[in-house]
């Protein structure tokens, strides 16, 4: 595999890891926006912009980018987190021609008023749905109680009311503020001539506008050590989210901090899937970590029956505490470094994993990462550098939120 790179006198730049062994490849426009870069009056611009992108262009309709997609066999989707909004598409090699034509068509959108009242109504039903899903919910609001007022806390749907009062003007300012080129990165992964690919994006993408680039509130966040509880009725099940600092994307110890999560917290075979979830305590148990643009966060949660909840956030907290004290053992190291690497080679085999990996690395990272670099620095890391993490950003340092039919929720003597 090879890596390549160029940028365009737009600013868009262009990353791709061509693979001759490889059966298909893999196109992603990473428009470096998301919810972190919204005001409360704009809230879940974003999300809404990305469903209005496939609603066309000035060349295509909705039926025509769904039809032309279709015809070449290609798999699309998007999807926006708080950082990035990511449009992508896997085809054949010989269709990836036609593949840049449209995504790189319904990037510059047409943004129709009926379009977008039409679709304001999809959205809002999309935000009720999710708020009948009490596990998603309370992620939600865990995310935002940690936070406190810093953007990373902004939730990517926004609300039934920020959505409603958002007019089409705000969303074309917006898309204008932050779809200039040089805040996207066309990535690619797969079979493909790289310099065939460059001449189709300075084709396609050549004659976009750009602008200046930016983002607010870039920093490391201690968390407001909040312990709220919400009850919602409707849950049967109480859900419970301990979020702790932890390290950004772009840390030189992210790799010994992923280690530390699955070791804590992976779905089979960790810390708290033996002391929740294998003893029947609780119906899920996990710790992942979430890096994102100058801060960081552990995720430790579980769901479970109501009335076993304050035994099992006990539990929990126990569990915290004694990795925070006395780390993890090397048997568990090795054990997870397995699990890890086994896991990213079996992922490297797609093109649209690669593709997400290279993306998502030249995003944060400013660099290329290949397989055997990811292989090589998880194998390095040593319960040292664990314990490292554990005293930069402890686990137990916790903002909680439990949310179901509890009217209350004790918190746990520290």
């Amino acid at each position: 595999m090879q890596f390549h790179r160029e940028v365009l006198p737009n600013g868009l730049t262009i990353v791709g890891e061509t693979n001759p062994s490889a059966r298909s490849v893999a196109l992603g426009f990473w428009v470096r926006t998301g919810a972190r870069d919204e005001t409360p009056e704009i809230s879940g611009v974003t999300h809404f912009l990305e469903h209005m992108i496939f609603k066309g262009s000035e060349r295509r309709d909705a039926f025509a980018v769904n039809r032309d997609l279709d015809r070449i066999g290609a798999s699309p989707n998007a999807f926006t987190s708080e950082e990035n909004t990511v449009f992508h598409a896997t085809v054949l090699p010989e269709y990836l021609p036609q593949a840049v034509d449209v995504l790189s068509d319904i990037l510059r959108p047409s943004l129709r008023v009926e379009d977008f009242d039409l679709e304001k109504k999809v959205i809002i039903e999309e935000i009720g749905k999710y708020e009948d899903q009490p596990g998603w919910l309370a992620f939600d609001h865990a995310r935002r109680l940690f936070f406190g007022g810093h953007r990373l806390g902004n939730s990517v749907l926004g609300t039934v009311a920020s959505v409603g009062a958002l007019s089409r003007d705000q969303m074309h300012a917006y898309f204008r503020r932050r779809y200039v080129a040089p805040n996207i990165t066309v990535a690619v992964a797969g079979a493909f001539e790289w310099h065939e690919l460059v001449e189709l994006v300075k084709t396609h993408c050549g004659g976009w506008e750009a602008g200046p680039v930016g983002r607010e509130q870039i920093g490391e966040v201690e968390g407001t050590g909040c312990f709220e509880v919400e009850t919602r009725d409707s849950s049967a099940q109480e859900h419970v989210i301990l979020v702790a600092p932890g390290p950004t994307a772009d840390s030189p110890l992210r790799h010994a901090a992923s280690l530390l999560a699955v070791a804590v917290g992976d779905d089979t075979g960790s810390r708290l899937y033996w002391a929740l979830v294998d003893p029947g305590l609780a119906e899920s148990a996990g710790c992942g970590l979430d890096g994102n643009e100058g801060a960081g966060a552990y995720y430790t949660s579980f769901s479970g029956e109501p009335e076993q909840a304050e035994e099992n956030l006990g539990i929990v907290l126990g569990v915290l505490a004694d990795v925070q004290k006395k780390g993890i053992t090397a048997e568990e190291l090795l054990q997870v470094k397995t699990k890890v690497q086994s896991h990213l080679v079996r992922a490297s085999e797609r093109s649209y994993r690669r593709m997400l990996d290279v993306g998502a690395s030249w995003t944060y990272l400013g660099q290329y990462r290949s397989v055997d670099d990811e292989l090589r620095d998880f194998d390095a890391v040593t319960l040292a550098k664990v314990r490292e993490v554990l005293d930069r950003y402890p686990l137990t340092r916790v903002t909680t939120l439990a949310l179901g039919p509890l009217q209350g929720l004790s918190r746990p003597p520290a």
